[in-house]
């Protein structure tokens, strides 16, 4: 690279993840010039959590033509929520169609980070124990990859078939077999209606009752998809209206449109015949209150004569079953963990040491949190995208708002000559403090509710309390006075 192409010296810069934010991240670097890059994917391919979760019924909860990224609008999705294979074709797609496939590292897990201060880079640690340097790092390690497992008594015991839903087996055959589901959110209500129709028996283990709402989910016809592939204005026009439904939704102040919404998943449990398992189905927490569902077939699966609710909490899990506190014991051969994942520890799931030795996780002892949701004090040229408070709406928008502004920095960075960027202590703590009292503000997410957005502190560390747009506003510029640098560059960085 020529340093003109990207208005100054050459940057080395290290993205660790090849998920959607790290491909966003690495196509926007390449067009701005900078092709000094390397992405680090633990993985063996790219797609991030389309990669990983590959059980039954596996799809994406947002309307496909929204959820997709605005420089790469896919025409022909199949039907309005896309299927993990169709999504994750479409990511395989943008790798290879914007030559980023060249720049990844497949199978190379960082497990930790340090920042050299006397020659301003980062110092990138694998589980091979190879050593990667670079100026800048780009963290795109998503919020659910990290399987969360649940402490059960006896789990280590059981002795048939466990795993936990983001590790599906490729050859697992359930047909016939008895199956305890545990946890009742995402995965099992999208994978729970599938494999009911094979298995002998399903147990879903329930804790909480989730707010499940029926979608507009009908495959596109061959016409549509001939109409949309004619005249992309129609795929702009819906997108563009479907960004605007959520963008006014995203902080749940419409008092009446949540209990529209709540009138829609009260009628979608009436199709629950049981009045027993109906009532146990209900949540008792508002709409919003936890990550919103959506699924046409999850309650109609509790139709079945094989499907059983239990609601009972677990006492423990046994060789050959699960026992209720009730003193129930259910015999099965198969245990999934339905439980979600570890949300709350973005790249501080690696081990980050930054200025002056401070670690990442001692900082976020109380709870992650960032600038913007991308740097946080302390650890310069380290920037985020899907980063602590960033996560609401469509999140492949929030992302590019993300990588404009960490790009932005990085022509800062080069253009300028400088060392190294970092957010002042003062503007990131005056920027969080906002953050939170907005989060106060909306009052589903103070309900009590046991939900993934909060750290051990209680304080809600993953959710985005205002708009799409006006996130994108925050982040289309770069405050001056919010920031620290430090150069000219005088070390060289070891390729």
């Amino acid at each position: 690279m020529d340093e003109s192409e990207a208005g100054g010296r050459s940057v080395r810069i290290a993205i660790i993840g090849a998920g959607p934010g790290g491909l966003c991240a690495a196509k926007e670097l390449l067009e701005a010039g900078f092709d000094d890059l390397v992405l680090l994917e633990k993985c063996d391919g790219v797609g991030g959590t389309w990669f990983i979760n590959r059980y039954p019924g596996c799809a994406c909860d947002v309307q496909t033509h929204l959820y997709s990224f605005s420089f790469e609008i896919k025409p022909d999705w199949s039907r309005p929520f896309a299927p993990q294979p169709e999504l994750l074709a479409y990511f395989e797609g943008i790798a290879e169609k914007h030559g980023i496939l060249p720049y990844c590292r497949f199978g190379t897990e960082v497990v930790r980070a340090t920042w050299d201060e006397d020659r301003s880079v980062w110092r990138l640690a694998t589980s091979a124990g190879d050593v990667v340097e670079a100026e800048v790092v780009v963290s795109a390690l998503g919020m659910f990859k990290e399987p969360s497992l649940p402490d059960i008594p006896g789990l280590e015991s059981f002795g048939g078939t466990m795993f936990h839903s983001s590790r599906w087996p490729e050859d697992l055959d359930l047909s016939g077999r008895s199956v305890a589901v545990i946890g009742s959110a995402a995965s099992a209500v999208q994978l729970v209606p599938e494999i009911a129709e094979v298995a002998g028996r399903v147990h879903l283990y329930q804790r909480t009752a989730n707010w499940v709402l029926p979608k507009v989910d009908v495959p596109y016809t061959s016409e549509q998809l001939d109409e949309f592939r004619r005249d992309p204005s129609l795929v702009r026009a819906l997108r563009d209206e479907l960004f605007r439904q959520m963008d006014e939704g995203m902080t749940f102040s419409d008092q009446a449109l949540v209990a529209e919404r709540e009138g829609y998943g009260l009628a979608a449990i009436d199709v629950v015949t049981d009045p027993e398992t109906r009532r146990r189905l209900r949540p008792d927490h508002p709409f919003g209150c936890k990550r919103p569902l959506f699924s046409n077939r999850y309650y109609p699966a509790f139709n079945r004569e094989n499907v059983e609710l239990v609601t009972d909490p677990i006492e423990r899990v046994t060789p050959d079953g699960i026992r209720t506190v009730d003193g129930v014991d259910r015999p099965v051969d198969t245990v999934i963990l339905a439980t979600g994942f570890s949300t709350t520890r973005y790249v501080s799931a690696v081990d980050v040491v930054g200025r002056d030795g401070r670690r990442l996780d001692e900082v976020w002892e109380d709870g992650a949190h960032a600038y913007l949701g991308i740097i946080t004090a302390g650890f310069p040229n380290l920037f985020m995208v899907y980063g602590p408070n960033t996560n609401n709406g469509s999140i492949l928008t929030m992302i590019e708002s993300q990588v404009a502004h960490i790009v932005a920095q990085v022509r800062r960075l080069a253009g300028e000559g400088r060392a190294w960027v970092d957010v002042r202590p003062e503007a990131e703590a005056s920027y969080n403090d906002e953050i939170q009292r907005a989060i106060g503000d909306v009052v589903v997410w103070q309900a009590g509710c046991n939900t993934y957005y909060r750290s051990r502190t209680g304080r809600v560390v993953t959710q985005w309390p205002y708009s799409m747009t006006d996130y994108r506003e925050r982040t289309a510029a770069i405050d001056p006075e919010a920031f620290e640098t430090a150069g000219p560059r005088t070390a060289e960085v070891a390729r």
